[in-house]
């Protein structure tokens, strides 16, 4: 006799045919989405945050391997890689190396993570309401949003974290709903490669420990306080050792690079301008109506409708059956959702955190939100009990579904840009008036396409001191046809405004009657850097570094031949110390220096293969001129430069030193000069290596009441000073001025010191003798 129950060859293929048949709609739903996502994912430019991720990929993989600690100063190091590493690992095991191929292959897996998250958010709440419409709708409105669907091509931290958070959300309800220490340990791996893409995911930890505090609270006997203790235990820990083992940053210091983290989260540096309801606001100080503005103005109505409708049926439902909630485990996921979507958002207003790009670093908000809006969807058709009413409610739904279908594909490939009808989107330019439309320019990608279509040789395009233009996905022969130059060298410029009237427009790009991008025919003048070049030839460069620089009157020039655009990477940095610090700026009096930065193609041009730079210098009389290149976001310096200017008097100083015998020897020689009152270091010879450590000068008098109120408990007065604020490095000596006081000193004790380390060395110059 056989059994029946046994299993045969077929039974997986009948297990996978049931699931199948048994959620047929969600299948095809997300075939759907694959193939379009397929035909259309090249259809985008690369993001501005996209290469600096993808650098700070790169620096974790390289920490890793041991290849270097770049990691440790990279600007975004305190930002998660959970999603950044796979990506790393994937483009250096199919050798990736052309951007186009490099971009296109992270577009594609970020699109595929996105369905994922769409996919968790239906079984999630498949497994809540047991209805595969409801889920399948909820489902449809996370991946419909207009917004994020652009932004799931192209955003490898917002949308990652997005899906991640959905993940989580399915392991939170079904980790309660079995209630074993596997569970909680797989939910703690979950939270903690949440964690893992943005460390604002730990805001899980405290949210999931109350959710089984109040199992605690209602556990009846030891067994079950001792298992809430137990499996919150294991969720913790799971949750720390996944975050520690997938972020490499936090190996060296686990606690205090997870709590600098938290900070950078909670108040990143960046200060900029942002408009908002036709203001510019500080980024650093947002209106507490920000946040919920840019969310109700961008999302779907019938969504926002469905989702309020949703908050409010699970507050009420709360209301009424107060303690009895904990035993409707529906009702209480339902209000922890709610609670994941309002807590951030309180958090940071009281938190006052730095917010710009509209909800662009909140969009995990969607994962919580689009539960409400099928708790809502729930609601309301429970309302109803005739087929045909609600089935009207259905349609609404469905009508909500339509129409976010039909926004993305009108405004492809600017889904990033939509807003709703709650905005004048038929008055030209009204929306560009009253908010940033598309924040990372993403539409210049298209006007650079448009033309390379156009043109048949190389275009010289203008340099855009507002980021890079978008065209890293573009083949790398029409890539190689772009010339970015200075601006007054240009062919064509690719503008965020509508062109001039008597502008030559070859392409225009709208959305909402606004101008996303507008391509114009410039009329390039005359080189004005070929002569600036060929003064300077005429002299001989101060330094030879990275750059030769020269000096032309009060103009400072850089120039290097042979010059590429690789060669203009980063920033460049110049600070300007004067003479007599009381020249400064008031806003520059506190570092004892003026600082500029700028991008090289801004103040120069890249011309028959030579790069040529101008740069005023400042009125005031300079003593040193500190100058270096630097990318930030990968920590690379590429060359720094140190030059004295107006240095007349520290020469005289040093040769009226060399021809006698120091009045102290130690690290520097002192030279004391009582009736000029200045006491002069020098070191011969002299690097830069010398002179990086702060200096410190302790005048004690001969009668204390010379010294300021404040002073005389201390018995001297401190005169501790930069050496760049006081000396200079020329021909491998060093020499410093130091004025003294007027009143009568006893002896100066000076040397010099590092903060919190202490001395380095010390010496003290005597008077009177």
């Amino acid at each position: 006799m056989t059994d029946s129950s046994a299993p045969t060859p077929s039974s997986p293929l009948r297990a996978v045919a049931a699931v199948l048949g048994r959620h047929w709609a969600v299948f095809v739903a997300l075939w759907m989405f694959l193939l379009t996502g397929l035909a259309i994912f090249d259809d985008y430019g690369a993001a501005s945050d996209e290469h600096a991720h993808r650098l700070h990929g790169a620096a974790t993989v390289d920490y890793i391997l041991g290849g270097g600690d770049g990691l440790l100063g990279y600007q975004d190091r305190h930002h998660g890689v959970a999603f950044e590493l796979p990506l790393q690992f994937i483009e250096r095991a199919l050798r990736l190396e052309d951007s186009r191929e490099v971009y296109l292959t992270r577009h594609l897996l970020i699109h595929l993570f996105f369905l994922t998250g769409g996919l968790f958010i239906y079984l999630l709440t498949a497994r809540l309401f047991r209805s595969k419409l409801i889920a399948l709708t909820a489902m449809l409105f996370f991946l419909l949003h207009p917004r994020l669907y652009a932004h799931s091509f192209m955003n490898t931290k917002d949308i990652p974290f997005l899906s991640m958070f959905a993940v989580a959300l399915f392991l939170t309800h079904q980790t309660f709903r079995k209630d074993t220490l596997w569970a909680f340990a797989l939910l703690g791996a979950g939270v903690g490669t949440l964690m893992n893409i943005r460390v604002m995911g730990a805001a899980l930890v405290p949210a999931i420990l109350g959710l089984r505090g109040l199992d605690l609270l209602t556990a009846s006997g030891p067994a079950g306080r001792k298992s809430a203790f137990l499996s919150s235990g294991v969720f913790t820990l799971a949750a720390g050792l996944t975050l520690y083992a997938a972020m490499p940053y936090l190996w060296g210091d686990p606690l205090g690079r997870f709590i600098e983290s938290l900070g950078g989260a909670a108040r990143h540096p960046l200060d900029a301008p942002e408009l908002f309801r036709g203001s510019l606001i500080s980024s650093q100080d947002v209106p507490l109506g920000y946040l919920p503005t840019w969310f109700s103005i961008t999302t779907h109505p019938v969504a926002l409708l469905l989702g309020a409708l949703g908050a409010g049926a699970l507050l009420s439902a709360a209301a009424a059956q107060r303690f009895r909630l904990f035993d409707d485990t529906r009702l209480r996921f339902g209000l922890f959702a709610l609670g994941c979507f309002i807590a951030p958002v309180a958090a940071a207003v009281i938190l006052g955190s730095t917010l710009f790009n509209g909800w662009r670093h909140l969009y995990f908000l969607w994962a919580p939100f689009s539960l409400l809006a099928a708790f809502g969807l729930r609601w309301i058709a429970s309302r109803f009990k005739q087929p045909l009413l609600r089935a009207l409610v259905y349609g609404m739904a469905g009508a909500g579904v339509a129409s976010m279908i039909i926004s993305i594909a009108l405004l492809h490939p600017h889904q990033q840009v939509y807003f709703n009808f709650s905005e004048d989107r038929v008055t030209p330019d009204v929306l560009s008036g009253r908010y940033v439309v598309d924040y990372w320019n993403l539409a210049t990608f298209y006007a650079h396409k448009h033309l390379l279509s156009e043109e048949s040789s190389v275009a010289a395009v203008q340099y855009r001191p507002d980021g890079s233009p978008r065209f890293r996905t573009l083949q790398r022969s029409d890539r190689e046809r772009i010339r970015i130059v200075h601006p007054s060298l240009a062919e064509f410029s690719v503008r965020t405004s509508r062109p001039a009237p008597g502008d030559d427009a070859l392409y225009v790009e709208e959305a909402y009657n606004n101008v996303l991008v507008a391509l114009v025919r410039e009329r390039p003048q005359e080189n004005p850097f070929l002569s600036v070049y060929e003064s300077a030839l005429f002299g001989e460069p101060i330094l030879r570094s990275g750059f030769d620089l020269y000096l032309n009157d009060r103009d400072l020039i850089y120039v290097k031949e042979p010059c590429g655009m690789d060669d203009l990477k980063g920033a460049f940095f110049l600070r300007f110390y004067p003479t007599d610090p009381e020249d400064l700026p008031n806003e520059w009096q506190w570092g004892g220096y003026e600082e500029q930065d700028f991008r090289f193609l801004e103040r120069g041009a890249l011309f028959d293969g030579r790069c040529v730079g101008q740069i005023p210098l400042p009125d005031y009389p300079v003593l040193n001129v500190h100058s270096y290149q630097y990318y930030a976001y990968a920590n690379k310096l590429y060359w720094e430069a140190l030059f004295p200017l107006d240095a007349v008097e520290h020469y005289a100083a040093y040769e009226s030193a060399a021809s006698r015998i120091p009045d102290v020897r130690a690290a520097f020689d002192l030279h004391l000069d009582e009736e000029a009152r200045t006491l002069t270091y020098v070191k011969e010879p002299c690097a830069l290596s010398d002179i990086e450590r702060r200096f410190f000068a302790h005048i004690r008098p001969a009668s204390v009441g010379d010294l300021l109120e404040d002073r005389r408990l201390l018995g001297f007065d401190n005169l501790d000073f930069k050496f760049l604020t006081r000396g200079v490095v020329f021909d491998g000596k060093c020499a410093a001025i130091l004025p003294l006081p007027e009143y009568e000193i006893a002896d100066v004790r000076t040397g010099q010191f590092v903060s919190g380390e202490g001395e380095v060395w010390e010496a003290t110059v005597p008077f009177g003798n």
